[in-house]
């Protein structure tokens, strides 16, 4: 029998405190060379390594469907943003049409109420004279102003009533007996 080298000692030194036995090994048991003794350490101890530490993970290659999912989903959301867009568009846009139709008919009434004074004079005029002028003038009057009630205009009647700027305009200030200031005495051009 050889003698075993000190290192070759403490190897099982260490493997027998690893068992917990204190027991000696089988003095049957044919002697190991040393560097199988060491490599048995090392497997042994690379074993308990590798139970500790967990396997790295292998890196996922990237879900097909959940990518089409997520390209789905922005699609989505660009077509939700367009319809929105388009519907406030068309809001938007039938309010400039009304407001344009509005600002036209303001224009209009504008430059017909002219029309409807001078037309109103001419009847006054004509009453002194030829009946027959009269009564066409009279007519035509009677369907500027049809026209102009339907498009929502209406004559204003402010005789007695307190002047107010933004709705009156004056052409003139007189002081009468019983009478307030600032009152609307006679409308001229109805």
């Amino acid at each position: 029998m050889t003698r075993r080298s000190p290192k070759e000692e403490a190897v099982r030194d260490q493997l027998r405190d690893r068992d917990g036995s204190g027991a000696p090994e089988d003095a049957d048991a044919p002697e190991r060379p040393q560097e199988e003794a060491a490599d048995e350490a090392a497997v042994a101890e690379s074993e308990a390594v590798a139970e500790q530490e967990p396997e790295p993970e292998q890196e996922k290659e990237p879900d097909p469907v959940a990518e089409l999912e997520a390209e789905r989903d922005k699609y989505l959301q660009l077509a939700q943003r367009a319809q929105a867009d388009f519907e406030n568009y068309r809001k938007r846009a039938a309010k400039e049409m009304a407001a344009a139709g509005e600002r036209a008919k303001v224009g209009l009434v504008r430059d017909l109420l002219p029309v409807v004074d001078n037309l109103e004079r001419a009847l006054d005029s004509a009453q002194n004279g030829g009946a027959g002028l009269a009564e066409g003038v009279r007519l035509v009057l009677s369907e500027l102003q049809g026209v102009l009630a339907r498009e929502g205009v209406e004559a204003l009647e402010p005789a007695g009533e307190s002047f107010d700027p933004t709705v009156h305009e004056a052409l003139s200030t007189r002081a009468e007996d019983g009478a307030e200031p600032g009152v609307v005495l006679d409308v001229v051009g109805v």
